[in-house]
């Protein structure tokens, strides 16, 4: 099952304290990114984040689930009325996000 726009479009307005955040549609679901790094998406109108040690560390209690079959296990952010604690993990996060990979051009 896809994920809804309406649920995007809440998660997005949660986020909206902070700056440089963008999603990126992909098969029915959204990547979510913070200054060019993925943090996480919505997968199946859940909000699911990197399970990096920020994350885990505020929310020891979060439980890991599949985005997808075949993918890696990710944290499931189950407070997502709070703005200021969303905010604050994602900020947490991004040191430990990996950085993206440079795309090669090509040649002509």
């Amino acid at each position: 099952m896809p994920s809804s726009k309406g649920y995007l479009d809440f998660i997005l307005g949660q986020l909206s304290q902070l700056e440089d955040i963008s999603c990126k549609q992909m098969m029915g679901e959204y990547i979510l990114y913070y200054k060019g790094r993925i943090f996480g998406g919505i997968y199946d109108d859940r909000f699911l984040v990197k399970p990096v040690n920020p994350a885990k560390a505020l929310m020891p209690d979060a439980s890991y689930e599949l985005p997808y079959e075949g993918a890696k296990e990710m944290l499931l952010v189950d407070n997502t009325d709070d703005r200021e604690f969303l905010s604050e993990l994602v900020t947490a996060m991004y040191d430990e996000l990996p950085v993206p990979k440079a795309k090669k051009k090509k040649d002509k």
